[in-house]
């Protein structure tokens, strides 16, 4: 999508959220404008509708409505907004709203996390109150890990093991 249909396509939206919250009504449903796709040749616009509240089987009767009106719908928008080319509206379900409440619902009921597993795997605080993980870090190195391994990079460590073993 390039920029222009980008702006193009959020200008619709924004338009057509006004139009449809002012001039058309949908009973007990929460009508929403989630996202206009606008065709690169400016022909054609998806427009992607989110609906909350009402029965489920009866979301899809709105967007049947709004296809259905699509024409003045059109009229509306374009006299809103001026455009060389008006691209011809389609209408489709977007149920990406009702996936995150589902979601969220289902993350709620999982059990909570065990205490014990927030605590670290240590003590790292000195008794100057300062973090010595660095410390347990250097501990854990021991002389045979230090010397160089094939296809390992050198550091000052990996060099300062080898010249020990030239001593040797």
């Amino acid at each position: 999508m390039t920029h222009r249909t980008a702006r193009v396509g959020e200008l619709i939206r924004h338009e057509l959220s006004t139009i449809l919250a002012r001039e058309h009504s949908f009973g007990s449903m929460f009508v929403t404008v989630h996202q206009a796709d606008v065709a690169a040749d400016l022909k054609n616009c998806t427009v992607h509708i989110g609906i909350i509240g009402g029965d489920e089987s009866r979301h899809g009767e709105a967007i049947d409505k709004l296809n259905r009106a699509a024409g003045a719908i059109q009229r509306s928008l374009y006299r809103r907004v001026t455009l060389k080319s008006s691209p011809r509206l389609f209408f489709k379900l977007d149920r990406s709203a009702e996936r995150g409440v589902r979601i969220v619902n289902a993350m709620e009921q999982l059990p909570a996390a065990l205490p014990e597993s927030d605590a670290p795997l240590g003590h790292f605080e000195g008794r100057d109150g300062l973090d010595h993980r660095w410390e347990a870090e250097q501990e854990a190195l021991s002389p045979a890990s230090t010397k160089r391994q094939a296809g390992k990079f050198n550091t000052p460590l990996n060099e300062a093991s080898d010249s020990e073993d030239d001593d040797e």
